[in-house]
């Protein structure tokens, strides 16, 4: 199916796709997304203004559990609130589909009483960090603390490795793509720690390197949001077998229907579909 023709059968589905309640035990079995947003990014307008049709648009192509982070978190002091606002808006408003992942700044004071609240408060199944808006590399002692910290609350760390292409950043508001090089060896010397890397493009995805398959190693996992080239799923897996790579839409700052037509471009076997869809999240999870 081509491009054109795969994006107006989508937004056919997504105009006339009934909205039923969804529950959080079927995700294991549909189809999960692991990096979705709410509010709003500094520098674009979104086409979803209100978690309800990021909720719509999300139903309508059968996914049955979003892991939903705070776009407010990439700017604001205030993470507390930014988190509290996060969770209640996907209890309210979440269609029993949007799962909250708050932000934890280890560079801003008390962040580990914002990370007690993420599980004790909010029952947060992880927490997401975006360490190249806060300030830190994942070289920093802090972000060490965090990892253990987090390993031993059992909560998944997702690292945002970039927000937005380089080339797309607004010159009063850039930050430079995250280096994981650090991370291999953090994860050794933490082994309950339980990471995924979100948008880490081709940077990180792109070749057959010795970062991958040491990050692969020690089990990290990985998303398809950034993942760019035709069957670029089909080929990474060709040249890695071993990644652990889940199926992601960087919802709302791109149209999901991009991260479905990663789906179809690919010849993924069964087994390999199913393991995108929603088996290593899934494993993700339960292994936190």
């Amino acid at each position: 199916m081509n491009r054109r023709r795969f994006l107006t059968h989508a937004i056919a589905a997504a105009a006339v796709a009934p909205l039923a309640p969804v529950s959080l035990q079927a995700a294991a079995s549909g189809l999960i997304d692991t990096n979705t947003w709410l509010s709003h990014w500094p520098t674009r307008r979104s086409w979803a203004e209100t978690p309800v049709p990021l909720v719509a648009k999300l139903r309508a192509h059968g996914v049955t559990a979003a892991w939903t982070g705070n776009f407010d978190a990439a700017l604001h002091s205030d993470i507390a609130g930014a988190n509290a606002r996060l969770a209640t808006a996907c209890a309210r408003d979440g269609g029993g589909i949007l799962m909250p992942f708050g932000t934890v700044n280890p560079a801003l004071p008390d962040w580990e009483d914002d990370l007690r609240r993420c599980q004790e408060t909010h029952r947060m199944p992880g927490v997401r960090i975006l360490p190249s808006y806060h300030g830190y590399g994942l070289d920093d002692p802090r972000f060490a603390r965090l990892l253990d910290l987090a390993a031993q609350r059992g909560l998944l760390v997702q690292i945002v490795a970039s927000m937005e292409d380089d080339r797309s950043q607004n010159p009063g508001f850039t930050a430079p793509f995250l280096s994981v090089a650090p991370l291999p060896d953090l994860l050794e010397k933490t082994p309950r720690a339980r990471v995924m890397i979100l948008n880490g493009t081709s940077r990180i995805l792109g070749a057959n390197t010795p970062l991958l398959q040491r990050l692969i190693k020690a089990g990290t996992c990985f998303e398809i949001a950034t993942l760019e080239s035709v069957a670029g799923i089909e080929t990474l897996l060709q040249r890695s077998p071993e990644v652990r790579v889940a199926f992601g839409s960087h919802a709302p700052y791109f149209y999901f229907e991009a991260a479905l037509l990663k789906l179809q471009e690919s010849n993924l076997t069964a087994a390999q579909l199913t393991a995108v869809r929603h088996g290593h999240a899934t494993a993700a999870l339960a292994r936190s």
